[in-house]
């Protein structure tokens, strides 16, 4: 071959490992997709009868206010009002429905600091905090009510 085509050979062997490279993509994806992906959009159909088969762990608020809508009505007025209780609780279907079974623990500043530690990644509005420099009290809540934080304890 001579001229324009002197080339060719490694045209073809470039195109020969472009298919290949199509072909293995194609057999992998085949393999490992799922075959109800994509049934509902771009998510695996199954995923929904997965999630209803897991038991329950999560009571949701209107379980907590049913025993303490004292809180609830304390927390009112608060920011903390948008939060779920269980966010900062934990999981309490067991406590909704036996309260003798589990009783919710918090350690209150290792919780407060996971929204309200001081760094550069926090919304300006949310207010934040350096641990060391703003308290030598062990735990928030020696000074601050947990669900009105703008007030103090007293």
């Amino acid at each position: 071959m001579n001229g324009r085509f002197k080339d060719f050979e490694h045209l073809l062997r470039m195109a020969a490992l472009f298919a290949a490279g199509i072909l293995l993509f194609g057999v992998a994806r085949a393999e490992l997709v799922p075959k109800d992906f994509g049934k509902y959009g771009h998510y695996r159909a199954g995923a929904i009868d997965d999630a209803a088969a897991r038991p329950l762990t999560y009571a949701g608020r209107a379980r907590c206010t049913e025993c303490h809508e004292d809180v609830v009505t304390a927390a009112a007025p608060a920011k903390h009002k948008v939060l779920s209780c269980e966010a900062c609780h934990g999981a309490l279907l067991k406590h909704a429905d036996d309260p003798a079974v589990e009783t919710p623990k918090v350690d209150s500043q290792l919780l407060c600091l996971r929204c309200h530690a001081a760094n550069t990644g926090k919304p300006s509005h949310q207010p934040t905090v350096v641990a060391k420099d703003h308290s030598d009290e062990p735990t928030c809540i020696s000074c601050h009510k947990p669900h009105d934080p703008r007030t103090d304890q007293e």
